[in-house]
């Protein structure tokens, strides 16, 4: 399995972190040992949304080798929709099995053209404006539809992580991740 972690200037950085962490675990904890990543930007330096400077490793590379992507939301999202170049590569993901947001990240992968004929979620005040992307938009945690799955707000992006390592290495291994993360329950 190959994840590309997709990160862009004024991304919230929870919605990258909180999914991060439980996955990258796959690997650190032994359950997955073939698990690689990368964190993949269409810009050579990244800051979240109040400052913060994040390293890519890979930039403007074609996202097409990789397995998953995950993107991030943020309030930059519903500029980033318009930005032709930026949806443009997120657009290499096409034939990646699995194209995975967190918050308003659903809007880029609407506007990618990834969320067509599908339901999905994103963050409440983000409802409408996810509408035009998708056949329907519920009020759900965690939605997953088979080659796409998309969270709630910005604290979804744990539960996201927890569910994703939980569909892939069953419950014990959550479970596993989960007491070592210390987080108390499962809200999906």
């Amino acid at each position: 399995m190959k994840i590309a972690f997709i990160i862009y200037n004024g991304l919230t950085t929870l919605d990258f972190i909180g999914v991060y962490d439980p996955i990258t675990r796959l690997k650190t904890m032994g359950f997955l040992s073939d698990l690689q990543w990368d964190i993949c930007s269409y810009y050579p330096e990244v800051k979240d949304n109040i400052g913060l400077g994040l390293i890519p490793t890979k930039v403007k590379e074609s996202l097409q080798e990789y397995d998953m992507i995950i993107v991030p939301g943020a309030v930059v999202t519903r500029q980033l929709v318009e930005d032709a170049e930026f949806i443009s590569w997120l657009q290499t993901a096409k034939h990646c099995k699995y194209k995975v947001s967190v918050c308003t990240g659903s809007l880029l992968l609407g506007a990618a053209g990834f969320l067509t004929g599908k339901i999905a979620t994103t963050h409440p005040n983000a409802f409408t404006e996810l509408e035009k992307y998708c056949a329907s938009v519920v009020d759900q945690r965690i939605v997953d539809r088979g080659d796409v799955i998309t969270a709630r707000g910005v604290t979804s992006s744990i539960d996201l992580g927890l569910y994703i390592c939980e569909k892939f290495c069953g419950y014990d291994v959550k479970e596993q991740i989960r007491k070592r993360m210390d987080y108390p329950h499962n809200s999906y």
